[in-house]
């Protein structure tokens, strides 16, 4: 058998049906797969039984320890040569396995993209993830302002080669992004797949996602203590962008003070002059995403998305590297919630 995808999942026993109801129409057959049942209040036993006549698969259920672990737990138990790695709230177009039949590589990985029925949500944060006016494209279809590093919703490798490092990392948070430094420290170089694309749910309301790249932010500075020099220029730009934006609400609010104690005409321009970047930015979003998504509502709705990410990113950047860099607490101690035990 030549692959082997690995899918953990978490109380999402219905994305887990869409994930496998896609994988039942791939044009290559010759894979297994593996769901790992992470300790899920919600489990998908029973939407896996659905599949257990059409697809080679295998479901295993342990108690809860984080996406990284149960990785690990199936890769264990995986008979394939290569491992795909996949997030639960992916869906497969039917010719993935033939977009990664060719090549001599031994990581690889491809992007995301939203379905058509997606909701309008969906389509804005997956635009604020993958657009190069918020990330710098690195999550896109091509790398722009770093090396490519495959992320856990989307990641094959070979499963000699995952053994050989050991797996994932016990981070609960930026586990996928340490485990592809180490892939590169041993020597390895993952390739980008622009065909091997999967849809991608992501996060469904604007508080999740939220949280979620807080996290990523916390996990940069954690991902740099561990592996020195790995931190780029597009990495610092969302905390540059958070100290901006609020650089310049502050300074609109002192000119709003100054108006009404001091003098209205003299002090206008402190007072409206701080958001013209911000409606500037505000309206390259707005204009790219339209076109991207042919819809004005996305569009609008990938405005909030993207100062989300980015301010979400940004701050969680900015706890994390006073707690690791300015108060020297070590990873555990600074974020034990990040961890499992």
């Amino acid at each position: 058998m030549k692959y082997s995808v690995i899918v953990p999942v978490f109380n999402r026993p219905d994305e887990v049906d869409e994930l496998l109801e896609s994988l039942t129409r791939q044009t290559l057959k010759d894979f297994e797969v593996i769901v790992v049942e992470d300790g899920s209040k919600t489990p998908c036993k029973d939407v896996c039984a659905k599949y257990a006549d059409v697809l080679a698969l295998h479901y295993y259920y342990k108690e809860n320890s984080g996406p990284g672990q149960s990785r690990n737990y199936g890769a264990e138990r995986a008979n394939g040569e290569w491992l795909i790695i996949l997030d639960s709230d992916v869906v497969l177009p039917e010719r993935y396995f033939e977009s990664v039949e060719v090549g001599e590589w031994v990581c690889f990985g491809g992007p995301d993209a939203a379905h058509p029925s997606f909701t309008p949500i969906q389509k804005a944060i997956s635009y604020s993830m993958t657009s190069f006016f918020t990330t710098g494209g690195i999550r896109g279809g091509k790398a722009k302002l770093d090396k490519f590093y495959p992320r856990s919703f989307n990641m094959g490798i070979r499963r000699d080669v995952y053994l050989q490092l050991g797996g994932f990392s016990k981070m609960r948070f930026g586990e996928d992004i340490d485990f592809s430094y180490r892939i590169v420290e041993a020597g390895y170089r993952p390739q980008l797949i622009p065909e091997a694309w999967v849809w991608h749910k992501r996060r469904t309301d604007f508080r999740k996602f939220f949280r979620q790249v807080y996290n990523s932010g916390i996990a940069r500075i954690n991902l740099e203590k561990r592996h020195p020099g790995t931190m780029k220029l597009v990495h610092l730009l969302p905390t540059v962008f958070t100290v901006g934006v609020i650089a310049l609400v502050l300074i609109s609010a002192v000119g709003r003070a100054l108006m009404y104690y001091v003098d209205r005409d003299q002090f206008y321009w402190i007072c409206f002059a701080p958001w013209i970047p911000i409606l500037f930015y505000s309206l390259i979003i707005f204009i790219d995403s339209s076109i991207k998504n042919k819809s004005m509502h996305v569009g609008l709705l990938s405005i909030p998305a993207a100062f989300t990410q980015l301010m979400g990113y940004g701050l969680g950047f900015i706890e994390s590297w006073w707690k690791r860099c300015v108060l020297k607490k070590d990873e555990f101690t600074a974020f034990e919630k990040n961890f499992y035990k």
